[in-house]
């Protein structure tokens, strides 16, 4: 079915074929309920009155049937779920088949499915994962001739980067997530949006947690694994025991009989990366992985960030079909006509086909990485289909909200007092951003809640201030720094903002902060014990305790308990503490002494005073 374009592209046919189809209202209705070649065909919910239409039968037979077999009571209008549906369908001698209607906002969902003549061998798309410092980055440096890794800090990449290069004649695009634990999410996506997963484990460490949830991943997305063993040139490496460790995570080399194929390389020496890559091509020769390049065009968000020169910008991977400059673009929930797109080498181009990573500008808001993309053929048609998803994603969000505040509310009342950060997330990158989030949100310190009240990238702004200020919130900051008046309008609302390049730094300084902010941790801890052993009788002053101290030390204003055979008879605070005549701080054990005790009087000897403390421990 070919798109009705009239306003672009005119003269290009090629590109107007096998896209969604939209009638003259762009409304994709549903397919109607109806019996061909003896099979019932219907999408939702349906009556025992239309369903005896369909098949051809009364419905006062269809509502004995019921009665009779089912013991169900229904009328004519009564509504049949789909085990009844097809029961009723195979009684009357009909197959039935349910179909799933799908509305063009879901694009998602689509099922799309190109003709083989329109499709063309496409490059594979190569996911590079596992544990950090394993030389992930250090690999795409050495197959790209680049220096990635010496640009990232701390060494640890960031964010999803997504390359291109051209080895033996054919295109191989990489994509390099993060290995730090914090990017699980960032290395989900990454999996399904690739068909080989390269894990590299390094010789002399072997295999570790990050190293089996990218197997995990990888598994989950169904994309073929290749294992590369880096670092072989180290004296302590060891293939052999990384291939051991592995195949108790059920991934098995071919030479044990296995269907993983394992490459020994060193990144970092430029050893084995020529045969890994010609390794990579037979796969996806193996793979028959192919595309059409002649429709509009429909992807993943690799990465998206806010520029502020460029506004919204995204890194798009083109999964199916071209996208080319003036496209209408549906880009998660934001419309976008696509004015520039450049490659990773920051070079301008016009077209991007199938497997090719791009950055577009034109983006009304920042998407989030792992976002659907969808072109569409003229502007109208992709502006409604932003608002339905705007408008959609909104009212999921209030409901979610208002389930979280009931479950918020209920937990408090079980818990008693919860104490809650605000904090304010910008980010470089969505994907840090979300990396963050994730983190914080996994902090586990009793009572003490994180709410993240806004989530971003970009840099920080003037609102961002006011709203933390609003809030009583903490701007973190990650890749990122404020301009001077923002700095003013934090310092002049007293709004705390902490900056941060390492994700490690900043999850163990809110962690600090949360811990901070519990009660010490109150124990008691006996100081002293006295045995009395005469007592005094004043007017004014009361019983007075004439006593040796017999363990520790007794102090003016310390709290004790009175034992009388063991048993505590009161407890209290002492009043006055005298050594013969003179008024006394402290007295330490052997030394007598007398003393009062605040508001009790019923003394006798033998009792044992015991004095103790409440110290305050800070929390781990």
């Amino acid at each position: 079915m070919a798109y009705n374009n009239k306003n672009k592209n005119k003269g290009n046919n090629s590109r107007l074929q096998n896209g969604p189809k939209f009638d003259p209202n762009h409304k994709n209705k549903a397919p109607q309920n109806k019996v061909n070649g003896g099979v019932f065909t219907y999408t939702g919910s349906i009556t025992v009155n239309e369903l005896a239409k369909q098949l051809g039968q009364n419905p006062s037979d269809i509502i004995k049937y019921l009665f009779l077999n089912k013991k169900s009571m229904v009328t004519i209008n009564s509504v049949l779920d789909d085990e009844i549906i097809g029961e009723l369908c195979l009684n009357y001698g009909y197959d039935f088949k349910k179909e799933k209607v799908v509305e063009m906002e879901n694009f998602e969902e689509l099922d799309i499915v190109d003709e083989d003549k329109d499709l063309t061998e496409r490059p594979p798309v190569v996911v590079v994962m596992g544990h950090v410092d394993h030389g992930k980055t250090t690999l795409i440096d050495a197959i790209r001739s680049s220096n990635i890794a010496g640009g990232e800090a701390g060494a640890i990449t960031q964010a999803i980067g997504a390359y291109q290069k051209e080895v033996f004649g054919k295109k191989i695009t990489f994509l390099d997530t993060p290995g730090h634990e914090a990017f699980t999410a960032m290395r989900a996506r990454g999996a399904q949006m690739t068909d080989i997963a390269i894990i590299v484990v390094a010789a002399d460490d072997g295999v570790m947690p990050q190293t089996k949830e990218a197997i995990d991943h990888a598994k989950a997305a169904g994309v073929t694994l290749i294992v590369a063993i880096n670092k072989i040139d180290k004296p302590t490496a060891d293939p052999d025991r990384v291939k051991q460790e592995l195949m108790m995570e059920g991934v098995i080399a071919e030479e044990f009989g296995g269907d993983v194929i394992f490459k020994e390389i060193s990144a970092k020496k430029n050893i084995g990366i020529d045969d890994l890559l010609e390794t990579i091509l037979i796969v996806a020769e193996l793979k028959d992985l192919k595309a059409n390049p002649n429709r509009y065009a429909l992807g993943s968000v690799v990465e998206a960030q806010l520029d502020k020169n460029e506004g919204a910008k995204a890194t798009l991977l083109v999964q199916n079909g071209t996208l080319k400059t003036g496209d209408f673009v549906v880009i998660g929930n934001h419309f976008c006509r696509v004015r520039k797109m450049v490659n990773e080498y920051k070079k301008v181009i016009k077209s991007a086909g199938p497997a090719c990573p791009v950055v577009v500008t034109g983006i009304e808001d920042v998407p989030l990485a792992g976002d659907r993309f969808m072109a569409y053929p003229d502007e109208k048609i992709a502006r409604e289909i932003a608002t339905k998803r705007t408008l959609n994603a909104k009212e999921k969000d209030m409901q979610k909200t208002s389930a979280l505040s009931l479950d918020d509310l209920y937990n408090q009342i079980k818990e008693g007092e919860v104490k809650t950060i605000n904090v304010i997330i910008r980010a470089d990158v969505q994907g840090s951003v979300e990396a963050v989030k994730s983190s914080l949100m996994k902090i586990d310190v009793e009572n003490v809640k994180i709410n993240v009240i806004r989530a971003t990238a970009g840099s920080i702004t003037l609102s961002d201030v006011i709203l933390a200020s609003a809030s009583n919130a903490i701007i973190y900051g990650f890749n990122v720094r404020p301009d001077a008046a923002v700095r003013a309008k934090a310092a002049e609302e007293k709004v705390e903002i902490r900056l941060h390049t390492i994700i490690y730094a900043l999850i163990e300084e809110i962690e600090a902060a949360m811990k901070g902010m519990l009660k010490p941790i109150e124990k008691e801890v006996v100081i002293g014990q006295a045995e009395i052993r005469s007592l005094f009788k004043a007017s004014k002053i009361g019983t007075i305790a004439g006593a040796m101290v017999i363990e520790g030390q007794l102090k003016r204003d310390s709290l004790i308990r009175l034992l009388r055979n063991g048993v505590i008879a009161y407890t209290g605070k002492l009043g006055s503490l005298k050594r013969f005549k003179d008024d006394v701080s402290m007295v330490k054990t052997g030394f007598e002494c007398g003393f009062t005790i605040e508001n009790f009087n019923d003394i006798k000897e033998g009792d044992i005073v015991e004095a103790y403390e409440i110290q305050q421990i800070a929390r781990n």
